[in-house]
């Protein structure tokens, strides 16, 4: 029977314990990985117990006063705080969604936080994201034509076909649907995984965009699209509510369609 172990330098240790809520009546315990490229250790769950009562309802609120106020050492991204930036995605009790618009009630006593998951990882629960980034400018994510504009207005389209763009543009590339899926995970290096296919789709379902033949020879492959088998994690976990999965089956049936 074969036998499969993490590499000795990618074991998690037993980090250090800091106890900042005695006495408190609210106090949570949050467990946060915790790795530096530069210290030569493995990575580490550091254990932070602190007074709710001294942050905010979220738990991008307790990280930034653990930062500020116990760990300074402690990195992770963060920008708007209102779930529209994408930054703060991290795997939070078990489950990828954004810190800034996870409520601590709704976790268990002790919290895990861990970077997004098969990624590589910056520092603590910062991951690289320069391959998603990369996957993300080869779908052309911009209106292209061939018609020459109009001379003296912007280009136009029904309120229906505005309609049609609805649950594909609010998409703000967190990538936690990516991050969830087990085809990224093994096949990231080719398949484009939930995220960039949704966006891909929004594109091609523009109305204003003339490239939708190029579109779909782009993403015509083995693995940029289909890849996807339907798993429905992506779904599952979005914070925002899309539906990734069923972009990606509409691209699937466009693929179809024109070869009928």
């Amino acid at each position: 029977m074969a036998e499969f172990t993490l590499p000795k330098n990618s074991k998690i240790q037993p980090g250090k314990t800091y106890s900042m809520a005695a006495g408190a009546k609210n106090k949570k315990t949050f467990r946060i990985y915790r790795w530096d490229p530069d210290s030569g250790e493995n990575p580490r769950m550091d254990q932070y117990e602190i007074d709710l009562d001294k942050c905010g309802p979220m738990v991008l609120d307790a990280l930034i006063y653990i930062k500020n106020d116990i760990d300074t050492t402690l990195t992770f991204r963060r920008s708007c705080r209102e779930g529209i930036c994408g930054s703060c995605a991290m795997n939070i009790d078990g489950t990828n969604t954004l810190a800034c618009t996870k409520y601590i009630s709704d976790t268990k006593n002790d919290l895990p936080v861990y970077p997004l998951p098969h990624m590589e990882v910056k520092k603590d629960l910062v991951p690289d994201l320069t391959h998603f980034y990369a996957q993300y400018a080869s779908i052309k994510p911009w209106i292209e034509t061939q018609s020459a504009p109009p001379p003296d207005r912007e280009r136009l389209q029904s309120k229906e076909d505005r309609e049609k763009l609805d649950g594909l543009y609010e998409c703000i590339l967190c990538a936690c649907c990516s991050t969830s899926c087990p085809s990224y995970w093994w096949n990231s290096d080719r398949y484009l995984g939930p995220a960039i296919l949704l966006q891909a789709y929004r594109w091609i379902a523009d109305s204003r965009d003339e490239t939708t033949g190029e579109r779909l020879d782009n993403l015509e492959d083995p693995f940029r699209l289909y890849r996807c088998h339907t798993i429905m994690n992506c779904t599952n976990t979005c914070p925002k509510g899309l539906n990734p999965a069923k972009a990606i089956a509409e691209i699937k049936k466009l693929m179809v369609t024109r070869s009928i």
